[in-house]
């Protein structure tokens, strides 16, 4: 696993989510190591989150054991990011003022990594004056606050005070572990709540025996980050989608194809929709005839290989008569005048926005890009960013637009 992440388990109900948190982190390949504070030892057991986690669990600052082997300071920094979920009003407060008194808020005074707390706590003591003061002080100093989201508690009472699903806070922790300053995007309003997004991601195969096929290197990492990002800001997403090696974002709907024609067909099953990415790097075209076994090597050398074009998905919904989506956003993949091309290409589609990005270097299967976002109006050239990054910042510019 490449990320590591320390989470803390303080004491309150809501710490039986912990454990379902590192379920969903390891599965995205992030590995956990935690500490339970005493109270959280109250509601989860160390064999229990350590079983989950595949680590050893720490919760006594006097363990001579573990001070030898993993001393408090060496723990701080042994994650790329630090996380207190369930955090209580206690635990936040302890951190704001500096107080120190046992292995989990030592831990929290002495690390040089970045600190999200996940709040969970009695609607009355979240709404606290001295609460707010606290969680004020937390957020200047560079921590991230995640919820808590509003609805019924274990208490009786209603309201602010519930620690976010698992699932969100998994979300927020790929964003700050992919370097995101701001977490507004998730915890924020929802402005494309109600609405249907479908994105297309990753390369179609076009079989010409059935061992080979015609394919390209796209690795569907941008299609999927932005499927991520629209979801986030609270739509419903169809994701339709070629052979990829990654998984598909948690409640995102995805759909698997192979080929051009396959794609288009399940693109055009999911209509309708208000607004349609097209980010898939489609195969222009594929073989007239595909073999039903594979093609031998013989002594009159290569076959010959006829092509015919594939169905052209971006122009095909761009010109839908009845129900178009109201926002056709698609994606241009060039090696060299790129803006030049892109504009030519939107017009010859009839989307409303092509996003033109150099594939010259490492792009296709790469960490980041580079995009110039072209409409009716003109050009917006954006810097070089990792793809969650751009695909944010594509999600924003869409749902302003919706």
């Amino acid at each position: 696993m490449d990320k590591r992440i320390l989470l803390i388990i303080s004491g309150g109900i809501a710490a039986y989510k912990a454990l379902f948190l590192i379920r969903v982190l390891s599965k995205r390949g992030i590995a956990t190591r935690v500490i339970l504070t005493r109270g959280g030892a109250e509601f989860v057991t160390p064999l229990s989150a350590g079983a989950l986690s595949g680590d050893t669990v720490y919760g006594d600052l006097w363990n001579l054991t573990d001070e030898a082997e993993m001393g408090h300071i060496e723990l701080s920094r042994s994650a790329d990011l630090v996380v207190v979920a369930p955090a209580t009003a206690d635990i936040m407060a302890k951190a704001a003022h500096g107080i120190a008194n046992d292995l989990a808020t030592t831990t929290l005074l002495a690390t040089d990594k970045r600190v999200m707390f996940v709040p969970a706590m009695n609607v009355r003591m979240w709404e606290a004056p001295a609460t707010q003061r606290n969680i004020e002080t937390l957020r200047q100093d560079g921590s991230l606050i995640i919820g808590p989201d509003a609805g019924a508690m274990a208490c009786g009472e209603f309201g602010e005070g519930r620690m976010s699903e698992p699932e969100d806070i998994a979300d927020a922790i790929e964003h700050a572990l992919a370097g995101h300053t701001t977490l507004d995007a998730l915890r924020g309003p929802k402005p494309l709540l109600g609405k249907h997004a479908l994105v297309t991601a990753g390369p179609t195969r076009e079989a010409i025996d059935p061992v080979r096929y015609l394919s390209n290197h796209s690795s569907g990492k941008q299609g999927y980050a932005i499927a991520k990002n629209l979801q986030a800001l609270g739509a419903k997403v169809t994701l339709v989608s070629g052979p990829v090696s990654i998984d598909a974002p948690l409640g995102v709907n995805l759909v698997k194809v192979e080929t051009a024609q396959d794609m288009l067909s399940a693109c055009q099953a999911a209509l309708p929709a208000d607004v349609f990415v097209s980010v898939a790097a489609v195969a222009d075209w594929r073989p007239s005839v595909t073999a039903d076994k594979k093609i031998k090597k013989g002594q009159s050398g290569l076959p010959p290989l006829i092509l015919e074009e594939n169905p052209d998905i971006l122009k095909t919904l761009s010109n839908l008569k009845v129900g178009r989506p109201k926002l056709v956003v698609g994606f241009a993949a060039e090696t060299n005048d790129v803006a030049a091309h892109a504009q030519a290409k939107r017009l010859k589609k009839g989307c409303d926005w092509i996003v033109a990005n150099d594939v010259s270097g490492d792009v296709m299967g790469g960490d980041h890009n580079t995009m110039i976002v072209i409409d009716a109006k003109g050009a917006e050239t954006w810097p070089r960013l990792t793809k969650m990054d751009a695909a944010q910042k594509l999600a924003l510019k869409i749902a302003e637009r919706l």
